[in-house]
């Protein structure tokens, strides 16, 4: 790394993201940011010519079951248990009226 964050570096980055920040919160920011890019410079410098890439630190394997066809629930024995039936469906209790917009259309304003 390019030697260690200023002060005046942690409050231009600060700025860009649009925060305040106090004395205080510089001063510890920048003690932190420092802490974090010393630490990468240590893991950059690492020997890593015979660590194999991974993606998870320890082996995975996917554990499922075989996808095995079973008979689903009888359409008339459901429906019999169902409160309220409508057309050979479950009637339930609407929850939007007509006329309203949904959620991802815009009312005019």
């Amino acid at each position: 790394m390019g030697g260690r964050i200023s002060r005046d570096d942690v409050s231009h980055v600060a700025r860009l993201a649009r925060l305040r920040l106090t004395d205080d919160e510089l001063e510890r920011f920048t003690e932190q940011l420092a802490a974090i890019l010393d630490h990468a410079a240590d893991v950059a410098a690492l020997d890593t010519t015979d660590v194999a890439p991974t993606a998870h630190p320890l082996p995975l394997r996917n554990v499922m079951r075989d996808d095995v066809e079973v008979a689903s629930l009888d359409r008339d024995e459901v429906l019999a248990q169902a409160p309220a039936v409508e057309d050979g469906r479950i009637r339930v209790p609407r929850i939007i009226s007509e006329g309203v917009p949904a959620e991802s259309e815009e009312t005019p304003s």
